[in-house]
């Protein structure tokens, strides 16, 4: 396993995040508090992605319900435990307008991450999808904020329409390359699920792409969408419901059973002891 890397500056953490997505194909998995974050990199990670839905679950929350200052505690949270490069699930801003969406942007640039998604449909579990000008004039917004900090800042641009119930892939590359030309650095479509689905667009697009990984019954995996050309790999909110999954079971077990083995398989006190008390760096801000 690599060191984790040390950064004397929020840029010098900025300008590494933007480096990786130049140098093939990376993993970013995706923490909800500061102890996740800090197991992650521990474990080797090279940058992290909050994933809004992780931070609302791990509130007692459905996806989508985080308060935009929940959402920010959390992102500050997982920022300080961390050396390495944060980008933040913004999800939808928090805002409709362009000019407010912005503000999001530099409200988590001030918290030291370096990086942040904005989907394109409301937060509403039944909205549809913005018409595509209006996205890209949000993306637009967002993208002049990030150029306007004191240190370089990775915008990625989702295109919502997989995972909110209309998987046209035309529509999806056309809004992609709309929201390519408003400024987006990276592009993003979750839900994504087959290698020619993924193909498809890295042909139609000239930024990165980042692809959802551990989707249920997918059979794509890392060896396969780096040689498909995939710049940034995420998991979303499944560690996080993993580890929720883990506890389902195991007090269940004890509940019905009235058996404790599934202590065994757990990571030892003193393991977690030796890599909170050795921490990491003071992330760069």
């Amino acid at each position: 396993m690599s060191a984790t890397p040390v950064f004397a500056t929020t840029r010098e953490k900025a300008e590494y995040f933007q480096a990786l997505h130049r140098s093939g194909c990376f993993i970013v998995p995706n923490p909800w508090d500061a102890g996740s974050a800090r197991i992650m990199a521990h474990a080797g990670a090279v940058a992290l992605a909050t994933t809004g839905a992780g931070c609302a679950f791990a509130r007692g929350l459905p996806d989508h319900a985080l308060s935009p200052d929940q959402l920010f505690d959390a992102v500050a949270d997982i920022v300080q435990a961390s050396p390495l490069p944060v980008t933040v699930d913004l999800e939808d801003g928090f805002h409709v307008e362009p000019e407010h969406v912005a503000e999001s942007i530099r409200r988590v640039a001030a918290l030291g991450a370096v990086g942040a998604s904005i989907e394109d449909k409301p937060r509403t579990a039944r909205a549809g999808q913005y018409p595509v000008a209006f996205a890209a004039a949000r993306v637009q917004a967002a993208a002049e904020a990030a150029r306007a900090l004191p240190h370089p800042f990775v915008l990625t641009a989702r295109a919502e329409n997989f995972f909110g119930g209309a998987p046209d892939l035309d529509d999806t590359i056309l809004r992609l390359q709309a929201y390519q030309a408003a400024g987006a650095d990276v592009l993003f479509a979750p839900g994504l699920q087959t290698a020619q689905q993924v193909a498809t667009v890295i042909s139609a697009v000239a930024r990165p792409l980042n692809v959802l990984a551990g989707v249920k019954d997918s059979a794509l995996d890392y060896a396969s969408l780096a040689a498909l050309g995939v710049r940034r790999i995420s998991v979303g909110g499944a560690l996080q419901r993993l580890a929720l999954s883990v506890v389902h079971d195991a007090v269940g077990q004890m509940l019905r059973e009235g058996r404790f083995d599934c202590a065994n398989r757990a990571i030892s006190g003193a393991r977690l002891n030796e890599l909170f008390a050795s921490g990491a760096p003071d992330a760069a801000r």
